[in-house]
């Protein structure tokens, strides 16, 4: 009891001690927490410090002296960035006039700017991603065991067959547009993802397929894609490259090139999904106006609008992710979907729990808790 007591009594006795008395000068350097090393915090206070005089910072490191900071402010704080993060440090505080003499100065403790392996306030970041880990692997290998998963019918993915067959039976191609971006852009991977799906249909039905694309790693990448899906559906000899082929980088080029192949080719039913901008309502017109069945998918929330419109049927945010899945019914993919489902349900009730926990009991500091993160 007399231990802890003593203990209480010490920790009472912190927070004074590390308080200057009214009228002292305090001047201090701190390591930066959670840092690569490099850093040290500097505060400094000197409330009687006389008009005509002037504070000056100078780093010292070894036998190296240099200022780093002079400033007219009695109070202040700073970041010393760029440091040797093995090295030891120490600095001095110094009031001068203005002709460089000293008035008073005051010196800061060694310190080492050392590097933190782990950044212990992004702890709940690590539990999340944890989580949202373990639930996706879950129902992946729930979903190969054999488990049905319900999904929601998205009506422009449940229209694929039936544009693909309409134009079978008119004998008329397929356009398929993967947006003006480059591979490493994820909503032109989905697309492709997509196109894998479009293109076993097509080689089922002995379809005619027309890829126009804007990068040349795009068309590398389609090329593999299609050329797989031929494979898969038994029809290699089926497969000619040209189907993919490169227009121009050029972004009002690439429409102008894609407008040109509607109002020639007239095909019977487009895709267009990827990453589209204030080309969407050009291609959706154009389509709209050889009558074919336009399906169109995007995140752009700026374009949505114009595919709404014009389209048939759009597929909008994230519809355009969980497509492949959709389409494909692969296990691997199912069970992706299905656990980041989950993971955004979890999510959602911390959010609900947390705002209900913060209106009720703000001293909690939940606010200051996630407001650390990030």
């Amino acid at each position: 009891m007399k231990r802890l007591l003593v203990i209480l009594l010490f920790l009472s006795v912190i927070p004074f001690s590390l308080q200057a008395q009214e009228g002292e000068a305090i001047f201090i350097a701190e390591d930066v927490k959670y840092d690569s090393g490099g850093s040290i915090n500097l505060i400094w206070t000197v409330p009687d410090l006389e008009q005509n005089l002037i504070l000056e910072i100078f780093r010292v490191f070894g036998e190296t002296e240099g200022k780093i900071i002079q400033t007219p402010d009695a109070s202040g704080r700073f970041t010393d960035r760029n440091l040797d993060y093995k090295g030891s440090y120490y600095y001095v505080l110094r009031a001068v006039n203005p002709e460089g003499e000293i008035f008073q100065e005051w010196t800061t403790e060694t310190i080492i700017p050392a590097a933190a392996w782990f950044d212990w306030s992004k702890l709940i970041v690590l539990i999340a991603l944890v989580i949202i880990f373990a639930l996706i692997t879950h129902y992946i290998k729930a979903a190969k065991r054999g488990v049905e998963f319900t999904i929601r019918k998205i009506p422009a993915l449940e229209s694929v067959d039936e544009a693909i067959g309409r134009a079978t039976e008119m004998g008329k191609p397929i356009l398929f547009v993967p947006g003006i971006m480059d591979i490493d852009d994820v909503q032109t991977v989905a697309g492709i993802i997509i196109l894998g799906e479009v293109a076993s249909k097509t080689a089922a039905y002995d379809a005619i397929l027309n890829v126009p694309v804007s990068r040349s790693m795009v068309m590398s990448t389609a090329r593999e894609t299609v050329k797989e899906s031929y494979l898969k559906a038994g029809r290699p000899d089926a497969f000619n490259e040209n189907m993919i082929h490169y227009l121009t980088d050029d972004q009002f080029g690439y429409v102008s090139g894609v407008d040109g192949i509607m109002a020639r080719e007239k095909p019977a039913a487009i895709f267009m999904l990827g990453t589209f901008y204030a080309e969407s309502l050009i291609l959706a017109e154009t389509g709209n106006s050889i009558g074919a069945i336009q399906i169109a998918g995007t995140a752009m929330p700026s374009q949505l609008p114009f595919f709404i419109a014009a389209c048939d049927y759009t597929l909008i945010g994230e519809e355009l992710y969980a497509a492949s899945a959709y389409l494909s019914h692969q296990p691997h993919m199912l069970g992706a979907l299905k656990g980041q489902d989950m993971a955004k349900l979890l999510i959602m009730v911390i959010l609900i729990i947390g705002t209900i926990l913060t209106l009720l009991f703000p001293e909690l500091g939940i606010v200051e808790l996630f407001a650390n993160i990030g």
